[in-house]
């Protein structure tokens, strides 16, 4: 989407290779583990946070502004899961807010570290995605995720767009959008930004 990616020293920056097994989840519900081993790894290293996922795998602080972002990408068995934390640093200038664990004064932790337990956590959300199946991380998902009735904006890959509230999620992982008529509206891919 001509997206730039930045990568000051500093931050945290790690990828790796999921290869996928017949009785797997569906693939792209890779991104809600994602979301959790981040999201649970940034709790970790700065308790009194209150860091929310943002469908289907940003995690924002609590004003709302993205300290991490996720790109999956799939080839053949093999799903890519790169990441990327904002420690020491964030990107200035971008259309939406952006912070990192130092602008939230807090001190950041080395980087190695930071991946380290980070990847022990993917492996421990990995193994409950395989073992139990995807209903147990949706549900560790909506929990760490932005509240019921939170005003949402979807860009859609078409280039329309919708504007409605987060009514959850539905049971393959598809954001439930709540229109302004009452209906919901099932999500499977787009842009979506809070309120």
């Amino acid at each position: 989407m001509g997206r730039e990616w930045e990568s000051p020293l500093g931050n945290a920056y790690a990828s790796t290779i999921v290869r996928l097994r017949p009785t797997d989840p569906p693939a792209p519900t890779l991104a809600f583990v994602a979301a959790l081993a981040v999201q649970r790894t940034l709790a970790a290293w700065a308790p009194g946070q209150n860091f929310q996922i943002k469908w289907p795998n940003d995690i924002l602080s609590a004003d709302g502004a993205k300290i991490s972002g996720m790109l999956l990408e799939r080839s053949n068995d093999a799903v890519v899961v790169g990441i990327g934390v904002n420690l020491a640093s964030h990107p200035k200038g971008l259309a939406r807010p952006v912070t990192s664990l130092a602008a939230l004064g807090l001190r950041p932790p080395a980087p190695q570290k930071f991946v380290e337990q980070m990847a022990a956590e993917f492996a421990a959300r990995l193994d409950q995605w395989r073992s139990v199946g995807l209903g147990g991380i949706l549900a560790a998902w909506q929990a760490a995720a932005h509240p019921a009735g939170t005003p949402l904006i979807v860009h859609l890959p078409d280039g329309g767009g919708l504007q409605g509230h987060y009514s959850g999620l539905g049971d393959d992982g598809s954001l439930k959008l709540r229109l302004a008529d009452g209906s919901i509206r099932a999500i499977h891919a787009a842009d979506v930004f809070l309120i």
